[in-house]
């Protein structure tokens, strides 16, 4: 009796046992949310939210902002140094991180930004998003470079799962890390609600305020070289040189690094003063610009999954892309693929969109059904999953 006894009281007390995840959450930073940050923020909302039973720990690397804090399930910890360099990376996870993993073993560790814990038992799911730096070795400088080099294949390795945003991304770590693509989950991203249709009304202000009431040609993202806004610069000159159109460009996103070769492109166009830099725009204004362009024009060289491209869809706005890497995957047959390194294939692309409104039809008819497949809601679920895997074991 006296080991059944025991054997129950175990089984109960298992029964109330409460898992516990801690998650790398050092990009929520409130007003800066781009990219990774976007969606660290989307699926730990989603995952927090749906799983009460589960005990979070948010792992912050400088002071945070409440709206981060998504559920009563939610603990903030903020472990020092804030880790923006590759010296405070190396101290901020196999220091700091390590040594609260190690002291309060929890469950599972997850870290959406790429970054893992070399130092620590505790199970990891991290997320890779793309490998840009092994592939444009020239866009990554000095020290960052040889970091990435050096641990990204270490922390595949290191753990237990990895998610990544298409199956362009998922065959890229596989071959060039040689990880088993059994271990690699896709886990899609998805538009904000701020991406939406506008009514007429709203795009004629728009249009109003940023482009003399003109149609207008719309990028979105950070300026650097991968971006391939040269490219786009020239390939609307041409498009205004070959065309009598009194479409416009618009270009929202900050300078991000080695922008110098877009300025002199820009300082020698013709048709300058038809292009606008608008910088870096709050949420609002920005779904407002996006919903009221003419088509995306986002030709970037290399993505592991170009989140620009659905939320123009999401506006009923087409898009034009490019044909490599991820963009080909999350288009669908919603967008007109172009060569990124050909000018007159972009060019030629704009002029079709501007001259065809039955081609611009069709386009945003299959946004409308390519989007099925992308939502924040599945991303936090597939996320879930992902990380489901490595609890079960």
């Amino acid at each position: 009796m006296a080991k059944n006894r025991y054997y129950c009281e175990l089984t109960f007390a298992d029964l109330n046992y409460k898992k516990r995840i801690a998650v790398n959450t050092r990009f929520l930073i409130k007003n800066k949310l781009e990219g990774i940050g976007l969606f660290t923020c989307e699926a730990l909302k989603y995952i927090t939210q749906s799983h009460p039973d589960i005990e979070f720990y948010f792992l912050f690397d400088r002071p945070f902002d409440s709206e981060f804090i998504f559920a009563q399930n939610v603990k903030p910890v903020v472990l020092f140094p804030p880790a923006r360099h590759p010296f405070l990376w190396y101290w901020w996870f196999e220091i700091s991180v390590a040594g609260w993993l190690a002291e309060n073993k929890p469950d599972l560790f997850l870290s959406p930004d790429g970054y893992c814990c070399l130092k620590t038992a505790v199970p990891q799911v991290m997320v890779i998003h793309d490998l840009a730096f092994e592939h444009f070795s020239d866009h990554v400088y000095g020290l960052t470079h040889r970091y990435y080099k050096y641990f990204t294949p270490r922390f595949a390795q290191k753990a237990s799962r990895i998610a990544t945003v298409s199956e362009y991304s998922k065959s890229d770590i596989a071959r060039l890390y040689q990880i088993d693509t059994g271990k690699i989950d896709v886990v899609y991203n998805g538009a904000k609600e701020v991406y939406r249709p506008v009514s007429d009304h709203i795009k004629n202000e728009v249009k109003a305020t940023y482009a003399i009431n003109c149609n207008y040609f719309l990028y979105v993202g950070s300026i650097h070289p991968r971006k391939n806004i040269k490219n786009l610069l020239l390939a609307f000159e041409q498009f205004k040189s070959e065309t009598s159109s009194d479409f416009k460009l618009l270009l929202v996103g900050r300078k991000a690094w080695d922008f110098e070769d877009v300025d002199v492109a820009y300082s020698k166009m013709k048709f300058r003063d038809d292009v606008k830099f608008l910088g870096h725009l709050p949420p609002a204004d920005l779904g407002n610009i996006v919903a009221s362009a003419y088509a995306l024009v986002y030709v970037s060289l290399f993505e592991g999954f170009g989140i620009p491209l659905i939320e123009a869809m999401s506006c009923n706005v087409p898009v034009i892309t490019s044909n490599t890497t991820s963009m080909p995957e999350v288009a669908g047959d919603a967008a007109l693929l172009v060569n990124p390194l050909s000018v007159s294939d972009i060019s030629l692309a704009m002029k079709k969109l501007a001259e065809d409104g039955q081609l611009r039809d069709s386009l945003i008819a299959k946004g409308k059904i390519q989007l099925q497949k992308f939502s924040w809601e599945l991303t936090g679920e597939k996320l879930w999953r992902c990380c489901e895997v490595v609890l079960n074991k």
